[in-house]
């Protein structure tokens, strides 16, 4: 059965899942910039999701991003930092969740043999920086992009006692990692890259999009580190997704019309529930963001709460969105 789309106008269409990639118009001509829709599914299913934290078992880790050799047909965990270093503000006296010794880390999903790559998507779990959810969140979204073409990859970013900077410089290091290899993934192009997250991690996405894209260098956050052939990359990328989640800091939507347009964010694709505690800033800034003149779209899913992962019937459209932002920067 389809779903009701009723866009900021009121209209009402229909659509089987929100994506139509065989028409060959513009992503943002088939659809409003806001759409409310009734997915498939009960809302209820988020309170069974599995929201513990994850942390990478590191005695299974052996290689580094710098490092490393590229199989791209097999699952690999790697360190995103070489051990010695690490750009850090923070000497954790305390763990909450993760070991005092954690390393950051990247997990792929390779695409199956025989489907087609469109590109590469590195998703950021949730746990407002105290955990990250991947069961529930990051882990099942990579399965079925990875199906769908996309050389998925799961980044294990730190959360607290770190700072959202860190975190950020984590992601930034990751999107580095997969630009440089593009031709091992069978990319496109290097510019077919994407990030995503849910509510932390959508606005960790931010903070790397906003204050360490492109050539920032992570000396700019430690000046004791030390740069090497990977920071060489750029941390750019062609499309975000904010699943639940917005630019700005925990529980805390940006407003800063200065900061946002100035930032050169890429196309940014919302999707929030109705019934989400932070429903009102979602709006409020999917509203800016238009009026700043982005590229964006917002799937908002009538009586849905925070925290839907996966569930929501959001990834085909997401997928579609990507390939059209693709398509704006080749």
């Amino acid at each position: 059965s389809g779903c009701s789309q009723i866009s900021a106008g009121g209209s009402a269409v229909s659509s089987s899942d929100g994506s139509d990639s065989s028409d060959s118009s513009s992503f943002f001509d088939r659809h409003e910039m806001r759409e409310v829709v009734s997915p498939e599914g009960d809302p209820r299913q988020v309170g069974l999701l599995d929201n513990s934290h994850v942390s990478p078992d590191p005695s299974a880790i052996t290689e580094t991003v710098f490092s490393a050799s590229v199989n791209p047909k097999e699952q690999q965990q790697l360190f995103l930092w070489e051990q010695e270093n690490v750009p850090a503000i923070t000497t954790p006296s305390y763990s909450e969740h993760d070991a005092l010794d954690f390393r950051p880390t990247i997990t792929s999903f390779p695409v199956p043999d025989g489907v087609q790559v469109k590109g590469a998507v590195l998703l950021c779990a949730g746990g407002a920086f105290m955990v990250r959810v991947d069961n529930a969140d990051a882990f099942p979204t990579a399965k079925e992009l990875s199906q769908r073409g996309y050389q998925t990859f799961v980044v294990d970013y730190r959360v607290r006692p770190y700072t959202q900077a860190e975190g950020g410089v984590d992601l930034a290091r990751a999107i580095r990692f997969v630009r440089a290899h593009w031709q091992d993934y069978n990319l496109p192009d290097a510019q077919s890259i994407a990030v995503g997250g849910y509510s932390a991690g959508g606005i960790l996405c931010g903070e790397t999009l906003i204050h360490w894209r492109g050539n920032v260098m992570p000396d700019a956050l430690d000046a004791s580190y030390v740069p090497d052939e990977l920071d060489k990359q750029s941390a750019d990328v062609a499309a975000d997704a904010m699943i639940y989640s917005f630019y700005g800091r925990l529980s805390v939507a940006s407003r800063d019309r200065n900061l946002l347009g100035s930032a050169n964010l890429p196309p940014t694709y919302y999707c929030y529930g109705t019934e989400d505690p932070f429903y009102d800033q979602f709006e409020m800034q999917v509203d800016l963001m238009d009026d700043l003149g982005y590229r964006i779209h917002a799937r908002v899913l009538d009586s849905w709460p925070h925290g839907f992962g996966a569930l929501g019937g959001w990834i085909p459209e997401f997928d579609d969105f990507m390939q059209e932002a693709f398509r704006l920067v080749r």
